[in-house]
């Protein structure tokens, strides 16, 4: 049954409110602590069921030493710099392609995002799949180093 009246208001005039003895509910002595103090003690059972994985590590991480961080390159970058690239010295013309080393621009690897409408040799030492495609499309090349 829905109770139509709060409890509390039922309860009033009464010492204790429905809690017994007033000694049980006097002051914060009774709350057990603050916040998560006792998960380990006398809030066990709580802990074991809405938080088990609050106590010890869990998981791995990688030493930072150990990662490689690959700085990439898209071909539509390439080839908006590209003019620029051949005015400062970095690029060359061989014939008809653009020769890039992608290495002295301080990149790791050429991706394939955007179109390119040159022929170009670009040397890197790592290239996407789609990226070699694209490249050798147009009659260029790429020069795994």
């Amino acid at each position: 049954m829905i109770r139509t009246k709060r409890k509390i208001n039922k309860q009033r005039g009464s010492r204790s409110n429905g809690g017994g003895c007033t000694k049980k509910r006097r002051g914060a002595g009774n709350k057990g602590g603050k916040g998560k103090a006792g998960m380990g003690k006398q809030h066990w059972t709580w802990t074991v069921i809405h938080d088990p994985d609050h106590f010890g590590k869990h998981g791995f991480k990688r030493p930072q030493k150990m990662i490689k961080k690959i700085s990439a390159v898209n071909l539509n970058y390439l080839e908006e710099q590209a003019d620029k690239l051949i005015a400062q010295g970095k690029a060359s013309k061989d014939g008809d392609a653009i020769v890039i080393d992608v290495t002295e621009l301080g990149y790791d690897k050429v991706l394939a995002k955007g179109k390119i409408t040159k022929a170009y040799k670009i040397s890197a030492p790592q290239f996407s799949a789609s990226a070699i495609e694209k490249i050798e499309e147009l009659g260029g090349e790429a020069i795994i180093l």
